[in-house]
């Protein structure tokens, strides 16, 4: 059916099979505003913001106050704090390395927010470094669909980042100033198109076709190769999977909404394009890197490229056989960290450009 293969298609694009969740989270999207443990079972430590919503997170690595890098995660669409990112704590120990890794407005055990914005995603960021007393300036690195709010803050408060890392960062078709003879013949922007047109104008009938159970929904976790390369199909054998995207897992209609609102926001019109950022860093008091695989089925590396060579003070990195999944490699999550922290240049990981 035409509406099954969209489903399918938005997932895929999404890069809904990046990041699996923990089962014990499914319930947890289901919560109000308000703090009511009578109703969810609160297990995370969380955060009380400005406006009253609370953010949970998990902490790994060196003890926060002893450390010597402080390192926040913003975990991708349909994901969660309990993500994967494979550096080993040996690495985490040895550089005094703190981790923090939370859930965004609406995931996980984290308060939906109504108003979720681009700049909402940055000022969660914001008040969470400083509730937790990170200090004046900490590092993000943003992981796919969680790359919009680490661009945000790198828009709107360039002056706290000590580095920031985009992983596999997705692009936004409307971003203005994308050459239109790279993306005429991409079928990811008319399934953006898709996507902003679905979450908005027929979100009841996506809901019920995920959640009905006449005819077999899509899963995103087919091993679909038209989105995933070998090495990502590999890592998706021997992962468990999106609890979210069960049909029991987006019954509840406040996690379906805030996902939809999640969509919005990162495919919708922004107040600023990437594109054309001038270097907050002149002085190279902090650092930007993009890490991009070059078999990437869900963000062309053609795309990254021409991005990279749009905001030269950007380091690009590429994974010569890595797709989406590049979480899920040891090796290339320690040159993340590595990269921003200690300003190593891995040649293993050197875009070789002339191929494109």
């Amino acid at each position: 059916m035409v509406f099954k293969k969209i489903v399918v298609m938005m997932m895929g694009c999404l890069g809904c099979a990046g990041q699996p969740t923990e089962p014990s989270t499914e319930k947890s999207e289901s919560k109000s505003l308000i703090d009511d443990e009578s109703v969810v079972v609160v297990t995370s430590p969380r955060v009380k913001l400005g406006d009253g919503r609370y953010l949970a997170y998990r902490e790994r690595g060196a003890p926060k106050n002893s450390s010597t890098y402080r390192i926040i995660i913003v975990h991708g669409f349909g994901s969660n704090k309990e993500m994967s990112f494979m550096a080993s704590d040996e690495l985490l120990d040895e550089l005094g390395i703190y981790l923090l890794i939370y859930d965004r407005a609406g995931y996980g055990e984290s308060d939906i927010n109504p108003k979720r914005s681009l700049k909402s995603e940055a000022s969660d960021i914001e008040e969470l470094a400083d509730l937790l007393q990170l200090g004046s300036r900490f590092y993000v690195i943003g992981v796919s669909l969680g790359c919009y709010p680490a661009w945000s803050c790198i828009k709107h408060i360039p002056g706290r980042l000590a580095g920031v890392a985009l992983v596999v960062p997705f692009v936004n078709y409307k971003w203005r100033t994308l050459p239109k003879d790279l993306v005429k013949d991409d079928y990811r922007k008319q399934l953006c198109r898709w996507v902003i047109w679905i979450t908005r104008y027929a979100r009841g009938l996506l809901h019920w076709w995920l959640t009905q159970k006449v005819f077999p929904s899509a899963s995103v976790l087919d091993g679909n190769p038209q989105f995933f390369c070998d090495r990502d199909l590999e890592v998706l054998k021997n992962t468990p999977g999106y609890q979210l995207f069960t049909q029991d897992g987006l019954k509840d209609r406040s996690v379906f909404d805030s996902l939809c609102s999640d969509c919005i926001v990162a495919f919708g019109k922004w107040d600023f394009n990437p594109l054309e950022l001038t270097n907050p860093y002149p002085q190279n008091e902090s650092s930007v890197h993009i890490w991009q695989g070059v078999k990437d089925k869900v963000v062309p590396v053609q795309l990254q490229r021409h991005v990279s060579q749009r905001l030269p003070w950007i380091r690009y990195h590429e994974v010569p056989d890595g797709g989406h999944l590049l979480v899920y490699d040891n090796a290339v999550c320690e040159s993340v960290l590595t990269s921003i922290v200690l300003g190593e240049d891995p040649p293993l990981y050197r875009p070789k450009l002339a191929d494109q």
